[in-house]
């Protein structure tokens, strides 16, 4: 027999539709977390130099903190994944093949001038790049390499943008040498076996001649170019609207790499012993350590600050250097307001 009245069986059903209503607003939220858990890694397309190492300190840092972290929540992770050059990122990030990678910074902005849909970040280092010349050669101003072949990564690289402004401090033009574009981890094999008198690259590729003994630094951007800038952190517009609090995480992450590394020598010992692995740069520690060293600020990474003026200034070299072809807007290929949000992650190293 039903003994419940009209009115506790209304009771019953407003209770009923309460907690079903609340389970329904829920769903979006768990479906969520589920997607997080079971989605694969982000992967950021890098190159095997020391001016990317707050790739490889990030993508350690943010599994260090899943794997501490019990909750059972959401959680974002990033993988590296390696590239030989720039042309071979560049394709892959204009085909959508990565959502994220580093890249040169005078060549993102061609690419969102030619309406790729590409963003720059952040930035990734400071300093580190470097014109080598054998040891025993008599070099020790840029007239003497008149005549000269002299090789560069690429004519997008900050690196020939580097080489023309020393240059042109000796009253030369790119016409007074000859410059050859060649794959950075080929340049100290070139120097030692004299198929090119000097290179201009980032590093370790001029540590791992240095450290060899038949090469010396003629210049190094920390001495010539404090607020040097090359690789900067992009990523593809679709992931900004799909997923910022993926992009804002790495963007911390990146920066929080950046101050861990500036901020003492055993840091930077720990950086070198990630980034040699396998699985990042597979390249001899001990020319890593290296570069951390000598001198320490090589390659900075502690002010990561990404300023207009400087950016400015690099689209007119590479103006200048026909590597551009005119002005492009800054909001072309910037977006600022991930490190205007940005708080540097801990990292647990």
């Amino acid at each position: 027999m039903n003994t419940k009245t009209p009115d506790s069986v209304a009771r019953l059903g407003r209770r009923q539709l309460l907690r079903a209503g609340m389970a329904m607003a829920l769903l979006p939220a768990v479906a969520q977390r589920a997607a997080a858990a079971t989605s694969p890694p982000l992967l950021v397309g890098g190159l095997p130099v020391t001016c990317n190492l707050t790739l490889p300190v990030a993508c350690v840092a943010r599994a260090s903190s899943n794997s501490a972290d019990k909750s059972g929540g959401a959680k974002f992770e990033f993988e590296y994944s390696k590239y030989n050059g720039w042309p071979e990122i560049k394709e892959s990030l204009m085909a959508g093949r990565i959502q994220a990678a580093y890249m040169l910074a005078p060549l993102v902005m061609d690419l969102a001038d030619k309406k790729i849909p590409v963003k720059i970040v952040s930035l990734g280092h400071r300093s580190g790049a470097v014109i080598m010349v054998r040891s025993d050669s008599t070099y020790q101003h840029f007239k003497d390499l008149t005549g000269k072949r002299i090789a560069i990564p690429s004519r997008f690289a900050v690196d020939f943008l580097f080489l023309r402004k020393m240059l042109a401090r000796e009253g030369m033009t790119p016409k007074d040498v000859q410059i050859v574009e060649m794959a950075p981890p080929d340049m100290p094999a070139a120097l030692y076996a004299k198929a090119v008198d000097a290179y201009c690259t980032g590093e370790p590729f001029g540590a791992a001649a240095q450290r060899a003994g038949y090469a010396r630094a003629l210049r190094m951007t920390r001495d010539e170019w404090r607020n040097y800038i090359c690789c900067v952190l992009t990523v593809r517009e679709e992931l900004i609207k799909e997923n910022r609090p993926l992009v804002q995480d790495l963007v911390n992450h990146v920066l929080g790499a950046g101050q861990w590394l500036d901020q003492k020598q055993d840091n930077r010992n720990t950086a070198v012993t990630i980034a040699a692995g396998r699985k990042f740069f597979n390249q001899d520690p001990n020319i890593i350590r290296f570069v951390m060293e000598n001198p320490v600020d090589r390659v900075t990474y502690g002010d990561l600050r990404m300023i207009r003026a400087e950016f400015e200034e690099l689209m007119q070299l590479s103006i200048e250097a026909g590597t551009i072809k005119g002005p492009i807007a800054y909001e072309k290929y910037m977006d600022e307001s991930f490190a205007k949000a940005a708080r540097p992650a801990t990292i647990p190293l």
